[in-house]
């Protein structure tokens, strides 16, 4: 009887960490350069999705689960509580539902920084963008039908 092959999958996963760690790099630009040029929550949530699937295929789904234990219907709910709230705080202050405000600070090391009410929007939606992608996929993949 012959003994079954070990594999050796280093390359793999130091690969894989390697590329996760550009794309989340990359969605991190994206996410912040996102209210002043084309990025944002949405496609820097699914750059993080894209990345997040990337640990998944690369390392067995038993210690993805150990290493990242988020229930995404949670993450899905906190994204949605954050980007209404942005909305509705704007309406406290007698605007109309999701008006943006922003104004410049004179941070130590950065120097002149806009901060405006989109980033937490967008913080909003970016948290939504993960948690369904990564739902749909992840409820797919372990569909034993």
């Amino acid at each position: 009887m012959r003994k079954p092959i070990k594999s050796n999958e280093v390359m793999l996963h130091t690969l894989t960490r390697v590329v996760t760690f550009l794309i989340l790099a990359f969605s991190v630009y994206l996410f912040f350069a996102g209210h002043n040029n084309p990025g944002g929550g949405f496609i820097g949530g699914l750059m993080t999705a894209c990345a997040l699937l990337l640990m998944y295929l690369g390392f067995d789904m038993k210690s993805m689960k150990k290493a990242l234990p988020f229930n995404y219907t949670t993450i899905i709910a906190v994204g949605l509580l954050i980007s209404i709230a942005t909305g509705v705080s704007s309406m406290l202050f007698g605007y109309p539902f999701l008006t943006q405000f922003f104004e410049y600070y004179q941070l130590p090391i950065l120097g002149e920084t806009e901060l405006t009410t989109a980033l937490p929007f967008d913080l909003g939606i970016y948290l939504v963008v993960v948690g369904i992608a990564l739902l749909i996929i992840l409820t797919i993949a372990e569909d034993d039908a």
